[in-house]
């Protein structure tokens, strides 16, 4: 029991999930907005806006500048983590989704056999984001932050 009152009280822990919850809801409302269907993998998949990557790390960060200091090595390990998330996010994952976009194009023209087999499911495009969507996705986690902050101190 004293575990789960740990968990629960630990602010850090708690703004950076928050900053994942809601921008996953987020990006679900948008895409629903958008699409004008429903579509549940939007709930815990990646990619889209506002990036629940990026706001989950400056969440995390932000909390942990409020928690132990912005010359500690907490905070220096989450800056650290969420330079190299968004960094990712913006190159080698959103690279990723193109390719398998174009992949995607190249198969719906022209099925691929496989061991006898016709590949059909499609690859997944949403893994990365664009600039805007890391960009949208800090911002949110660092205001979650912020506003966080002042209910635990």
């Amino acid at each position: 029991m004293e575990l789960w009152e740990d968990l629960i009280g630990n602010q850090v822990l708690a703004t950076a999930v928050t900053g994942w919850l809601v921008a996953q809801v987020l990006k679900t409302l948008l895409d629903l907005a958008l699409n004008k269907n429903f579509n549940p993998e939007r709930l815990v998949g990646s990619g889209g806006m506002p990036s629940s990557h990026s706001s989950t790390v400056c969440a995390l960060t932000t909390a942990a500048s409020y928690r132990y200091g912005v010359s500690s090595f907490e905070f220096t390990i989450c800056f650290v983590l969420s330079m190299i998330v968004m960094y990712d996010a913006m190159g080698v994952r959103r690279e990723t989704g193109k390719q398998a976009k174009l992949l995607n194009s190249i198969l719906l023209e022209n099925p691929l056999k496989l061991n006898g087999e016709i590949l059909q499911e499609k690859l997944k495009e949403y893994v990365g984001h664009t600039p805007l969507q890391v960009i949208a996705g800090a911002i949110l986690g660092i205001l979650l932050a912020v506003f966080m902050s002042q209910y635990y101190y």
